[in-house]
């Protein structure tokens, strides 16, 4: 028996073990008031309800998932819960789809806090889907109706495609006259026809094909990428050993989305989509053409990836086997053909497909709060970076238009419906994959053919040598004469570089970490400013694209500042940001940022497996990010973290305190059998005093046996090994338009030069914004000079001074638990809390 006296308060605590090793407390008073979970035993409670006789009913909203499966799923059922919880609400969920609405019983199950528990790294949908027929007709969706007023479900939130949240649509356009058909035949009584008068109907987008119009990105989509990714890569190391061709064919009935992206991620040869067709009516030849080519420029593989719904000019239909005998009848390859099938659906969804998933949830159960009978069903989309909700229907007409346009072989127009990177990643592997090397509309007049230097600086990322690739691939496209400088400025300063060649190249798309070496070497301040344009200058480098992290940064405001004692400086620089701290001004996303995510959570998932093992458990991971704390809130959203320490709010004594009693609260309320593992991030330069060990040793001292707590650092494991698909996109695109920036700023001094019969001046540019930042604003590349992005810099803690992500923040704490008290139940511990004070 341990009996310990709170010296900060006059309430005593008396803490034994039961003749079968639970731990007990005794205390003179609410020490820990309960958490809101339906589970618990003490719901019935005039405390823990928290609802008085007199006040209204709970909204009781239900969570559906219909069509084709998709990783983040269950991420969706499990934000829809718990968030609708704690804003009171009951939630139910309806398994097996609209099968499982129109059949009812024990299809309708009310979810409680723990129903979701450990459900975000399980890939499809726990609570199923399939297709319905009887849904297709009245009397199913009546009894579907009839079903649910039952309940008392008055919202539900449709997790599916675009067919699902037709059917969902509907069905809420109908509800009226279920309703009374019900009520005529008496299957429903008046006060429930009377309370059930509308239905509420929110959308979720959950689909692979990212097929849905009006928004950039769906739930499942990245996850199914990965999968692709993952699959090309190794068919890319057997595709090499034996100088063979493959066909890979991938999902996407009428969006090429999938496959163009993975041609992009991946480095294919050639890709087939039906929003474009060939743009030539003899496609076999073309693809001929350039596979040729490929291998005389030393390829050893050649890759083609066709979406399923691939097409030609005429509409006929493009099928791997006919490519597949093309390669083999007229080049004489070894050809194979791979089909991924439903391996594209299956797995743990990727970081980014969790963290959509669970902001859109809660999205959607504002919207169900917020809605009114009169406002058409709203439909939850991602856009520019940012969550917000659009018309369900009209986002649906929109997608069905899309197959209407390639029908019709408006193909322009079917491009325009699709994300609005759509085109331009298109046109951005296209320009990047040598289809177009002999076009004159790709490569430049002589005149604006320039020498161009490519480094990198920081640490190394996810993405840094995909960025290189493409700047190379696409400069030399463009007539360029692209240089590779190693080992940051420090090998620039010492000459260590040389000309950059398509095939040197190839295959850097999946490299992760920095094939041209990387350091921290800043001009100016750690290299002589001097030697760097002296060596600008000797080896005549007409622009200069610099990848790297906040160092890269800090190295283009130096090099502006001395442009005034060097001329050879006076040429356009850009920086394409790329660290995995995601700290560089000007940039939504730094490449590596994702792949560092995807690190965290996979490192989480395993840790959290030990934790739950060992049942009582807390373990404390510590994640990079410097004074940023990006990756421990999107990690921390993407793991389900019990809470995370950032440096944007610090640690305090207080704040421990709290986070140990929310911890004691939620291991009182676990079942002793079945009680679960718990993780905390923390940011490795959030505190010089709190330490990821000394946190853990104070979890652990005031655990008082309830749980003991454990550390993980996770160290450069977070920088990750193969870059994730979206880092080695997002590079293909920024990389593009680094060189397009550097073309931009030197085409008049260079046209001019030549007008005039002149030699091209050391000088091509000296106006500020010739030195910038390219960097994703939204949906949107951007180009920022760094005298504008200096105002909005904290250059001391080596961050911006806001950051979109941190309204994030609150999901991490409210997703595990903390908020959940009651009105009453506040209001005493806000008392006990006073009473300790005193």
């Amino acid at each position: 028996m341990q009996q310990q006296m709170d010296t900060a308060s006059e309430s005593e605590k008396l803490y034994a073990l039961d003749p079968l090793g639970n731990v007990l407390l005794f205390t003179s008073q609410l020490a820990f008031p309960g958490l809101l979970h339906e589970s618990s035993s003490r719901q019935g409670s005039p405390i823990l309800n928290g609802k008085a006789d007199n006040e209204p009913l709970p909204r009781k909203i239900a969570i559906l998932t219909s069509g084709g499966d998709a990783p983040g799923m269950n991420a969706c059922v499990r934000a829809v819960v718990r968030y609708g919880i704690s804003k009171g609400c009951e939630m139910y969920a309806i398994y097996e789809g609209y099968q499982g609405m129109v059949d009812g019983g024990d299809r309708i199950r009310k979810m409680d806090w723990k129903s979701v528990r450990g459900w975000m790294r399980v890939g499809g949908t726990s609570i199923g889907t399939a297709r319905c027929k009887a849904f297709q007709t009245a009397e199913g969706r009546i009894q579907g109706a009839e079903n649910l007023i039952k309940e008392g479900i008055d919202s539900i939130i449709v997790c599916g495609g675009d067919g699902s949240l037709t059917g969902a649509d509907v069905f809420r356009s109908e509800w009226p006259t279920h309703v009374e058909n019900l009520k005529k035949t008496n299957r429903i009584t008046e006060e429930e026809a009377e309370r059930h008068k509308h239905l509420t109907i929110v959308g979720l987008v959950g689909s692979i094909d990212n097929d849905m119009s009006s928004t950039d990105i769906t739930i499942g989509a990245v996850t199914s990428l990965h999968r692709i990714c993952e699959a090309v890569d190794s068919i890319n190391t057997t595709a090499m050993s034996h100088s063979r061709a493959f066909v890979v064919e991938v999902m996407g009935r009428h969006c090429g989305w999938l496959a163009l992206m993975a041609g992009i991620a991946t480095g294919a040869d050639f890709v087939f989509i039906p929003e474009r067709p060939p743009g030539e009516e003899d496609w076999r030849s073309r693809l001929c053409e350039v596979a040729q080519r490929h291998r005389q420029l030393g390829k050893r593989k050649t890759i083609i990836i066709v979406a399923e719904g691939a097409l030609d000019n005429s509409l006929k239909p493009i099928k791997s086997e006919e490519i597949k005998d093309i390669l083999t009848d007229r080049l004489g390859l070894d050809t194979r053909v791979t089909t991924l099938g439903h391996v594209q659906r299956g797995g743990s969804p990727c970081a980014a497909d969790r963290i959509l998933a669970t902001i859109q949830s809660v999205e959607a159960v504002r919207a169900v709060l917020t809605s009114k009978p009169d406002t058409p069903s709203p439909l939850i989309i991602s856009r520019n970076n940012q969550i917000m909700s659009t018309s369900l229907m009209k986002a649906v007409e929109l997608t069905h238009e899309v197959a209407k346009a390639i029908s019709e072989k408006n193909f322009a127009r079917a491009m325009e419906l699709r994300d609005p990177q759509f085109a331009e990643e298109f046109n951005a592997f296209t320009a990047s994959t040598i289809l177009d090397d002999c076009s004159d509309h790709i490569v430049l007049p002589k005149h604006q053919q320039m020498r161009v230097a490519i480094l990198h600086i920081g640490a190394p990322s996810g993405g840094m040598n995909a960025a290189t690739r493409t700047a190379v691939r696409y400069a030399l496209n463009r007539g360029h004469h692209p240089i590779l400088v190693f080992n940051g400025f420090s090998g620039l300063v010492r000459g260590t570089m040389e000309d950059a060649t398509w095939i040197g190249v190839d295959g850097w798309t999946s490299h992760g970490g920095s094939e041209l070496g990387t350091n921290r070497h800043v001009p100016g301040v750690d290299v002589d400013m001097g030697m760097v344009a002296y060596q600008i200058q000797k080896n005549k480098i007409q622009g200069l694209m610099v990848i790297g992290g906040f160092e890269a940064f800090s190295s283009l405001v130096e090099l502006e500042k001395a442009r005034k004692f060097y001329p050879s400086l006076c040429i356009p620089v850009c920086h394409l940001p790329a660290t995995i701290s995601n700290n560089v001004p000007g940039t939504d996303y730094s490449l590596g940022t994702d792949t560092s995510l995807n690190a965290i959570v996979t490192s989480c998932d395993a840790i959290g497996q030990s934790a739950r093992s060992s049942r009582r458990r807390v373990f404390v991971v510590e994640v990079q990010g410097g004074k940023s704390g990006y990756l421990a809130v999107e990690g921390g959203i993407a793991s389900s973290a019990n809470t995370v320490y950032i440096p944007e709010e610090g640690i305090s004594l207080s704040r421990l305190q709290s986070d140990v009693k929310h911890l004691l609260a939620l291991y009182f309320d676990d079942d002793p059998d079945m009680s679960e593992g718990r993780i905390i991030l923390r940011t490795e330069d959030v505190s010089d005093t709190y330490t990821t060990d000394v946190i853990s040793n104070i979890l652990k001292d005031e655990g008082h046996q309830l749980f003991d707590s454990r550390t993980a650092v996770l160290g450069h494991i977070q920088q990750g090994d193969t870059p994730s698909p979206l880092d080695r996109i997002r590079a293909t695109r920024l990389a593009i338009r680094c060189i397009q920036f550097i073309e931009e700023h030197s085409s008049c001094a260079l046209d001019k030069a030549h007008a005039n019969n002149e030699a091209v001046p050391i000088e091509l540019t000296n106006c500020e914004e010739s030195v910038a930042v390219v960097g994703i604003w939204g949906a949107d590349v951007r180009y920022n000079s760094t005298n504008s992005l200096l105002p909005i810099t904290d250059m001391k803690n080596r961050k911006p001074r806001t950051a979109w992500w941190f309204e994030h923040r609150p999901l991490v704490d409210l997703l595990a638990g903390r908020g959940m008290f009651t009105p009453q139940a506040q209001k005493l511990f806000a008392e006990e809390k006073k009473q300790e004070k005193q």
